[in-house]
C-alpha cells in the first residue's frame, strides 16, 4: 500500500486578513469534517505585507464565530516565491491577485493556479469581494461565497486523493 502526498492547498488575497483567513478557517472546517486532515494541507497568505504577524480583522473573527469558524490561531503573512513549490493549489480571491500571482510563479513549477470562487457551482460572481472599507454585511457575503466555493473545492480535491 502506498501512502499518497498530501494536497497542499493555499488561499490568497490582498492583505491576509479577510478573505483568505477566512476561507482556510471554513475549507479547514470542510476538511476536518470530511476526516481528510492528513491528506490536504491548508494555510493562507496576502499578496501585500502591511499586515504581516496580525490577527484576521475583528469583523472577519466576529463574522466567521457567529458561523462557528474559529480564527484565534491565525496570522497574516506574505505569499512568497517558495509557496509555488510547497502547495499545489494555489487560489486566489480575486482577479488582481489572480494576476500578481501569476506575475510572481517561477517558471519552473507547475501548480494549479485559479480564482477559488471557480470551484463554486452556481455563484452569481467569479471575485470574492474584499469587506475591508465596507459594512458588517460584506463579512456575511464573504462567507457565503466562501462556504461555496469550499464544498466545491472539497468535491474536487476527493477525485485528487
Amino acid at each position: 500500500m502506498s501512502v499518497r502526498k498530501p494536497v497542499n492547498v493555499l488561499f490568497v488575497c490582498l492583505g491576509n486578513i479577510c478573505r483568505s483567513p477566512t476561507a482556510e478557517a471554513v475549507f479547514r472546517e470542510r476538511v476536518i469534517a470530511a476526516g481528510l486532515e492528513e491528506q490536504i494541507r491548508i494555510d493562507s497568505a496576502g499578496t501585500g505585507d502591511w499586515h504581516i504577524g496580525r490577527a484576521p480583522d475583528p469583523r472577519t473573527r466576529e463574522a466567521a464565530a457567529r458561523r462557528g469558524y474559529q480564527m484565534d490561531s491565525l496570522r497574516a503573512r506574505q505569499v512568497g516565491p517558495q509557496d509555488f513549490y510547497e502547495f499545489d493549489v494555489v487560489l486566489a480571491m480575486d482577479n488582481a491577485n489572480l494576476a500578481d500571482l501569476q506575475a510572481m510563479q517561477p517558471a519552473d513549477v507547475t501548480v494549479t493556479l485559479g480564482r477559488f470562487l471557480d470551484y463554486a457551482s452556481g455563484a452569481a460572481v467569479s471575485e470574492v469581494p474584499d469587506p475591508y472599507y465596507g459594512g458588517e454585511d460584506g463579512f456575511d457575503q464573504v462567507l457565503d461565497l466562501i462556504e461555496g466555493g469550499a464544498d466545491g473545492l472539497l468535491d474536487a480535491l476527493r477525485e485528487r486523493l
